[in-house]
């Protein structure tokens, strides 16, 4: 072997060695370094729990309007999609029957008047009979008194007795006129009477509102609707809109918190909107079946969006609390006796033990065991122990900030 040779395997092993410790150095720096960690820096906010019920929108009042009286419809002056008024004319009845018995109590309370004009002229004939008989009677008690003999008993036995009849035809003529006066109120009763029934024969809306139904048309006989129990056609079916109720079942568990007067927010997935709405009443007894308690959210509907028979979800908040400290809950560990968190502290990870508060889904009020801007850890901690070193990340997303 030549020098030449001798000298470049030298220079191979050389290098080839050199290369191996560079090899070595790097790796060990790479294992040395600490590993990173997912973080959500703790932070105050407001937590808000809330409970999301499915209900159906009705309208606030929703009546079929019947006829207080039998007709047949004259005339109907409204249809499906009309919008009235409280107090607008919607049908009219034509009820002969009606028209007639008006005639008749109107001739009926002329007649009494007529009684009564004829009584008080009994009356006051019979009162001026009783008193010439009255005077007679007392001027002939008058002699008799003072000339005992000038006048014959008979005579003022006949004058007294003619007082008395004059006196009683007067009483009869008293009473003769209160009857006729009582008679012309009974007159006048009945034709009031008859004259509020005629008036149901205009069919007006009772408060404002959507014709949702029309049942008649011109021509149509209608039956009274009198009672309940019988089956009456109505003349149209008049909706309140402007005003919606949604009845939503709340749980035994919640019914404590409820509270009339909270605001509701409405979700209407099918226009995509959220509409304010209150909690207007509810049951306060639990249903035996559902074991839930019938709520009413009232929701406002001034530019009639919103449909009866929509369907839409109903948040209502149970419980709020601001400036909570705030940790996602994906940061917590839970045992049977405690719940830990494992927190990135000057570089090193550490075990903390927390007590939690109100709890969402994705988030968790922390009432002890962290302050504020403490960096916990978010990602998997399978691997990580604590006490030793790592670099922290903080997550994009935090619920700590209020994020969903």
């Amino acid at each position: 072997m030549t020098t030449t040779h001798v000298t470049a395997v030298i220079l191979g092993v050389a290098l080839a060695s050199a290369g191996c410790s560079s090899t070595r150095a790097a790796d060990n720096q790479s294992a040395a370094a600490p590993p990173t960690v997912a973080v959500a820096r703790v932070a105050r906010g407001d937590l808000t729990q809330t409970l999301s019920l499915a209900a159906e929108f009705r309208p606030y009042q929703e009546i079929d309007v019947h006829a207080k009286v039998a007709g047949y419809v004259k005339s109907i002056g409204v249809d499906v999609g009309d919008r009235v008024k409280a107090g607008q004319l919607l049908a009219v009845l034509e009820i002969p029957e009606l028209q007639d018995e008006m005639r008749q109590d109107d001739a009926a309370v002329r007649r009494n008047a007529e009684e009564i004009r004829r009584a008080k002229a009994d009356l006051e004939r019979a009162e001026s009979a009783h008193q010439v008989a009255h005077l007679s009677s007392t001027r002939l008690a008058a002699v008799i008194k003072e000339r005992p003999n000038l006048v014959a008993q008979q005579d003022v036995d006949d004058a007294t007795a003619r007082d008395r009849i004059a006196e009683a035809q007067v009483a009869t003529a008293q009473a003769t006129l209160a009857a006729a006066e009582q008679q012309l109120e009974v007159s006048k009763a009945t034709q009031n009477k008859t004259q509020t029934l005629f008036a149901y024969a205009r069919i007006t809306a009772p408060f404002e509102g959507v014709i949702t139904h029309r049942y008649a048309d011109t021509g149509a006989m209608i039956q009274a609707g009198t009672a309940s129990q019988t089956q009456t056609m109505p003349i149209v079916r008049l909706s309140e809109n402007r005003l919606l109720r949604l009845t939503i079942p709340v749980p035994e568990s919640a019914v404590t918190r409820i509270r009339l007067g909270e605001p509701v927010d409405v979700r209407v997935q099918a226009l995509g909107r959220t509409y304010p709405g209150k909690i207007a009443r509810f049951a306060e007894r639990l249903s035996a079946d559902t074991r839930t308690m019938e709520t009413e959210v009232d929701v406002a509907n001034a530019n009639l969006e919103l449909i009866p028979g929509m369907y839409a979800y109903a948040d209502i908040a149970l419980d709020r609390i601001t400036g909570a400290l705030i940790v996602p809950v994906q940061a917590l560990d839970r045992d049977e006796q405690k719940t830990s968190v494992m927190v990135v502290n000057g570089g090193t990870l550490e075990r903390r033990a927390v007590k939690t508060g109100l709890e969402l889904p994705d988030r968790v009020e922390i009432t002890s065991g962290l302050i504020e801007n403490d960096l916990v850890v978010v990602g998997s901690r399978s691997q990580l122990k604590a006490g030793t070193a790592a670099t922290p990340k903080v997550s994009e997303t935090q619920a700590a900030e209020g994020k969903p």
